[in-house]
């Protein structure tokens, strides 16, 4: 049985944010570590979810992030965010069920699991954020069809959404952070 956690930081109750981690790519790594810091400084709770163990298999990551979506402790009429990395982003099909709003970082557009994925963008009607670099195999920028969503596709960027030059990685990250803090404040 695969296990994990959600710690969570004290902030609005009715903005909630939850990050979910890629495979490898914890809530420590810089984009969600970033997007989180942004939230917080505006005053959102910040839920983050953790495994207890190495990331699982796809279809129980996709399980256990959509349990931890439909558990959030959002009051009525309260708002609910979700950021989500690579593997998190295997949530989307819960989030759009539930109508949540998502910035999705890198998401997984590419191969057999991303049929999921894929079918829920095309169906979705909450606000959303897609980003992506031009050298992920794993990105498909076109697969958004539906105007709630904001496509953000970073040239030379990598599944970390970086690229060969320090400078201009950081530079992403900030980019990538405040379209996640714009989003945010639009809901």
């Amino acid at each position: 049985m695969t296990t994990w956690q959600i710690s969570t930081s004290t902030g609005d109750p009715a903005r909630v944010a939850t990050i979910l981690p890629g495979s490898g790519y914890t809530a420590q790594g810089p984009l969600l570590r970033y997007s989180a810091k942004a939230l917080r400084a505006a005053g959102w709770t910040v839920r983050t979810f953790a495994w207890d163990e190495p990331s699982p298999d796809w279809a129980a990551a996709r399980r256990a992030y959509g349990e931890s979506l439909q558990a959030a402790p959002v009051p009525d009429g309260g708002r609910h965010l979700v950021v989500a990395k690579s593997l998190g982003t295997f949530a989307l099909p819960v989030a759009v069920e539930l109508g949540l709003p998502g910035a999705w970082l890198t998401p997984v557009l590419t191969g057999d699991a991303s049929g999921p994925v894929r079918a829920a963008l095309a169906s979705g009607t909450a606000p959303a954020l897609l980003v992506g670099g031009t050298a992920d195999p794993l990105w498909d920028g076109g697969v958004a069809t539906t105007p709630d969503v904001e496509v953000l596709t970073v040239d030379g960027a990598d599944h970390s959404l970086e690229v060969g030059d320090w400078r201009r990685s950081h530079q992403i990250l900030a980019r990538v952070t405040e379209a996640v803090e714009r989003l945010a404040a639009q809901l």
